[in-house]
C-alpha cells in the first residue's frame, strides 16, 4: 500500500516556501529554554499536518501536563493529524514522563524509539541503512504500528583480511553501476591492492520503492526533511 510521506519543514522555509508540498511535518516544538513548556509552536498549518516536537532543548523540570495541555490545544486548533515525538536522548526519566502524559492527545502520537518499548503507541524508526534490508530493520518491532524516516541514505563498506567496515561516503556517489532491487539502492565497485570498496547509495526512485515495500510491511507513514526531498515529484 502507498504510505503518505510527510516533509518536515523548519519555521523559516515554511514561511518561504512559494509552494507547500501535500504534507507537512512542523520542524520543530521545542522544550521551553525559559519556562516549563513548550516554544516554537506555529501559528498556522495546513490541514492534516503533523507537529513534531524534539529534545534538542533538554528537560529540565518541565511540566508534563502543561506541555500536554499546550500541545493538546495546539493539535485541535491546527487540525494537526498527528504528533510526533522526535526524542533523541535517551535514558532521562523526566522525558519518558512527558512522552506517557502525550499519549492521552486527541491523535495519533508517534515516539521515536528510545522511549517506545514501554509506551502503547506507534513507534518512529531511523532510516533503513542501505545494506540492511528493511525486512531486518523493522523486526524488532513486529506488532506495533511504524513510522519511518525517509532519507537518501549513503554508505561505504570496505572489505579487508580483517574484515568489513562500513561508514559514510565522504562525497555523494557519481554514475552507480550497479542496483539492488532488494535492498533498494544503487552501488559500485572499486577493487584495491588491500580492500574492495563498495560504495552504496539510495536514489529518488529507490527511496519510492523502498516506501512501497514498507506500505506492504506495516508501515504507516513515513517523515523526511523537505529541505533533502522535496524535488521528489512522486510525493
Amino acid at each position: 500500500m502507498a504510505i503518505p510521506l510527510y516533509l518536515a519543514m523548519t519555521a523559516a522555509e515554511f514561511s518561504a516556501c512559494g509552494g507547500l508540498p501535500e504534507k507537512i511535518a512542523w520542524m520543530a516544538c521545542h522544550f521551553s529554554p525559559y519556562g516549563t513548556s513548550v516554544s516554537n509552536l506555529p501559528r498556522t498549518l495546513p490541514e492534516g499536518s503533523l507537529l513534531i516536537l524534539n529534545d534538542r532543548t533538554p528537560v529540565h523540570g518541565h511540566d508534563p501536563q502543561r506541555i500536554a495541555d499546550e500541545l493538546r490545544q495546539a493539535v485541535k486548533a491546527l487540525g494537526c493529524s498527528g504528533l510526533l515525538l522526535d526524542f533523541q536522548r535517551p535514558g532521562c526519566e523526566e522525558t519518558a514522563k512527558i512522552a506517557h502524559a502525550l499519549l492521552a492527545l486527541p491523535c495519533p502520537v508517534c515516539v521515536s524509539e528510545c522511549y517506545a518499548k514501554e509506551l502503547d503507541c506507534p513507534v518512529f524508526l531511523p532510516p533503513v541503512l542501505p545494506h540492511v534490508p528493511i525486512e531486518e530493520h523493522l523486526a524488532p518491532w513486529a506488532g506495533r504500528e511504524i513510522w519511518l524516516e525517509a532519507a537518501l541514505e549513503g554508505e561505504e563498506l570496505t572489505l579487508t583480511e580483517s574484515g568489513c567496515q562500513i561508514s559514510a561516503p565522504g562525497v555523494p556517489i557519481e554514475s552507480p553501476e550497479h542496483r539492488d532491487a532488494e535492498l533498494f539502492c544503487h552501488y559500485r565497485i572499486a577493487v584495491e591492492e588491500s580492500c574492495a570498496r563498495f560504495s552504496l547509495y539510495r536514489s529518488r526512485d529507490d527511496l519510492a520503492a523502498l516506501l512501497d515495500a514498507a506500505g506492504k510491511l506495516g508501515v504507516t507513514r513515513a517523515v523526511g526533511l523537505w529541505q533533502e526531498l522535496h524535488r521528489q515529484e512522486r510525493y
